[in-house]
């Protein structure tokens, strides 16, 4: 009963906590400079579509057992985790876009940068799924394998991207990035974890209710809470933004008058 319990409040919690961060993402936009507004809806799109999904998993998790004499057992309407890998294969690549956007870089570059991550994304989430519902641990494994090539790739290509970024960043700014590229890694790490605990001797109810917690966790860490860094980030280059322009008008200021004198 503890293990239904477990997994049933990590989805109910996740859920809340998506819809929460989109009302929020949609509502902030208007505290950050317009040229970073669009960072924000892609993290309120992203948090949107997944608390849509995370509400059909609920529903599926809940479907699946019924409690009977103080335990829970399986219904016999199957656990439809599909819901996951394809909420993984919309977002990823939204979440790719978010973590581009805050590079900076210059739009040629962005765009191709993206593109790779993108296709890397699809291959990662397409080549994964397989092996999530393999009943043979060696096909999880070897599914696993092909799938971990591409999460490597991403990782690698966004951390050494966000440490070039560091040195462009105002100082109120450098922190702010340097901490979003220990979230990413520790957010992405736990999804491998959590895949390989079948593989880890850990099994039956066990391993499924560490799967899904694990890849909960690690959802909200890579959706609501990397958003609300993306937030800050904006918000904070806004604000330096609005100092260098009063900068610039006090500097420019006596040369405008003496102009204006003669």
């Amino acid at each position: 009963m503890a293990q239904f319990d477990l997994v049933y409040n990590s989805f109910s919690f996740c859920i809340a906590a998506m819809a929460a961060a989109a009302l929020f993402f949609f509502n902030a936009r208007v505290q950050v400079a317009e040229k970073y507004r669009p960072a924000l809806l892609v993290s309120a799109l992203v948090v949107s579509i997944a608390a849509y999904h995370y509400f059909r998993i609920f529903n599926g998790w809940d479907s699946a057992y019924a409690l009977q004499g103080g335990i829970y057992v399986a219904t016999g309407t199957p656990f439809n985790d599909a819901y996951r890998y394809a909420d993984w294969l919309l977002t990823v690549p939204l979440l790719l876009i978010e973590a581009v956007a805050v590079l900076a870089l210059a739009p040629q570059v962005s765009r191709s940068m993206v593109l790779r991550l993108a296709a890397a994304a699809v291959i990662m989430i397409a080549t994964g799924y397989p092996g999530e519902i393999a009943s043979s641990l060696t096909a999880r494994l070897v599914w696993g394998t092909v799938s971990t090539i591409p999460f490597v790739y991403i990782l690698y290509v966004l951390w050494i991207e966000l440490s070039k970024a560091i040195d462009r960043q105002p100082p109120e700014v450098k922190g702010l990035v340097k901490s979003l590229r220990w979230l990413l890694l520790l957010s992405w790490g736990v999804y491998p974890i959590a895949y390989l605990l079948p593989a880890l001797g850990i099994t039956g109810a066990a391993a499924t209710v560490g799967v899904q917690v694990g890849y909960t966790i690690a959802d909200v860490l890579a959706k609501p809470i990397f958003g609300l860094y993306i937030f800050a980030i904006a918000n904070a280059k806004t604000k330096a933004d609005q100092v260098a322009n009063v900068d610039e008008v006090t500097t420019t200021q006596p040369v405008l008058e003496g102009i204006v004198n003669n």
